[in-house]
């Protein structure tokens, strides 16, 4: 099989009659099917994906394709794609068939993208390793041992696996950027609000975001263009203009002026090569006229906190109408209405899963809820007007996407307060609601990739992209 390296690659093939679309989907299966191990893939939509392939032959025939004919894309298994099934990779949804499509879903398959399956996440996008599905981890396709990242990980396996062209992923603290930074992608956060939540299964409603996972940035601008915009099923999608986001791409931007945390590069928790390798981005950017400086931010610490109060609390919320009654699992064990509540949840829920619900519906009960809750919005208040703050002077935030490169399998699962730590630089972006990129600017010593991240202005998604592909083109 030929390895795609971007859509502009796939469109000049199939243009010239290299290949087809079928070919594409026969080739890709092929090569899923021969990375079983990686369990990167839930279910290949075989059938309906050929099904598209065909028609979108035809339509490229006619020259009459939408903006994505022929993009081979996967979903993270918690988005909705009517009459096939979604998980969230947990026991409590397995073979659940969803019953509408997800707007982002609608979108890509309206412009001729063609769906070729859902990919393993951590339960309920409740992780940073890809370790708690229910279905069993997704390996890391460069080093087996090690974990792709999550919550997003099978998406960003599926990539990097050249199993795909590009795959949709959540996020809500990190989980498309986390998995980029880890499998050696460019994994896309939007502003809160750029892009409907309607149909992806919600962890927290106030931090989601769906975003694409790619090999370059123009074809996660390409796709950012199709997803993005206002929509009836969700009250919180913007309705501002969506700009043309690929438009910028390829030209030099004016001198600007970027912030780096300093708090961050200090951070004792950040492996030396990755510090070195920002130092170094930052010393060419200065040689080509930019302005770079340092920034106090002197709340790090509290990001962490602050996201798991807040996003346990809205888990809490938004996971109780799975209770075994209306729809997916129901405990055999269950012999009256509240044996059907409390076994279906207990024995439906992965441990993780049961953790977060737990700690939100204790942050959210009486007497409690002024101490944690209410005190979270406050401090999340506070680190977004901090956050504003600095970018009303710059540009960019340049950090780190991880403390370090993939780890091993088990080396954190154990503790889950050195796992939320891996957060630690991807928070800030969905407290605050900016868009952030993950971008693969990086080699360890150790042969695996890590991110460089970019966090921008609220609503100028299209300036991230246009400084992306400067960074990626320069430095």
């Amino acid at each position: 099989m030929k390895i795609y390296h971007s859509f502009a690659e796939v469109r000049s093939d199939l243009e010239g009659g290299a290949t087809t679309c079928t070919d594409l989907i026969n080739d890709y299966i092929q090569e899923i099917n021969s990375k079983k191990e990686l369990n990167v893939f839930l279910e290949v939509f075989e059938t309906s994906a050929m099904e598209q392939a065909k028609r979108v032959d035809e339509k490229i025939k006619t020259k009459t394709g939408g903006r994505l004919a022929g993009m081979v894309i996967a979903l993270k298994d918690n988005l909705c794609y009517k009459g096939h099934t979604v998980s969230a990779s947990s026991k409590i949804l397995e073979g659940f068939e969803s019953l509408y499509s997800a707007t982002v879903v609608d979108r890509l398959v309206a412009e001729d993208a063609i769906i070729i399956g859902r990919c393993n996440c951590d339960e309920f996008a409740m992780g940073s390793s890809n370790e708690n599905s229910a279905f069993g981890n997704v390996l890391n396709p460069l080093d087996t041992k090690r974990v792709p990242g999550g919550s997003s990980g099978g998406s960003a396996a599926a990539v990097a696996g050249n199993m795909c062209i590009a795959a949709l992923g959540t996020d809500t603290g990190g989980s498309i950027r986390q998995p980029a930074s880890f499998c050696g992608v460019v994994g896309y956060k939007p502003s809160y609000g750029r892009v409907s939540r309607y149909g992806a299964i919600a962890y927290a409603s106030s931090f989601d975001q769906i975003g694409p996972i790619t090999k370059t940035v123009e074809d996660a601008a390409l796709i950012m263009e199709v997803i993005s915009g206002k929509d009836e099923y969700d009250s919180t999608a913007s309705s501002r203009p969506v700009p043309p986001f690929t438009k910028e791409l390829g030209n030099t931007p004016a001198k600007l002026r970027i912030a780096y945390i300093k708090d961050c590069l200090e951070n004792e928790g950040l492996n030396p090569e990755i510090k070195t390798r920002i130092n170094e981005v930052i010393g060419k950017l200065k040689a080509a006229g930019h302005t770079v400086e340092p920034v106090d931010f002197p709340y790090l610490d509290y990001l962490v906190p602050t996201y798991y109060v807040l996003t346990t609390a809205e888990a809490s919320s938004n996971l109780a109408r799975f209770d075994g009654i209306n729809f997916g699992f129901r405990s055999e064990n269950a012999t009256d209405l509240e044996s059907t509540y409390k076994k279906s949840r207990s024995e439906g829920f992965g441990e993780e899963v049961k953790r977060r619900i737990m700690l939100g519906t204790f942050v959210l009960s009486s007497g409690y809820y002024d101490a944690y809750y209410s005190k979270g919005q406050k401090v999340r208040r506070l680190l977004k007007n901090k956050t504003t703050e600095i970018l009303e002077n710059y540009d960019f935030i340049l950090l780190p996407t991880t403390p370090g490169t993939a780890f091993e399998f088990g080396q954190k699962s154990a503790d889950p307060i050195a796992m939320y730590l891996e957060d630690i630089f991807t928070v800030q972006a969905n407290i605050t609601g900016l868009p952030a990129i993950s971008l693969p600017m990086g080699k360890h010593s150790n042969g695996l990739p890590f991110g460089v991240q970019v966090i921008g202005k609220n609503f100028a998604d299209s300036d991230v992209f246009a400084f992306s592909d400067y960074l990626m083109r320069t430095c």
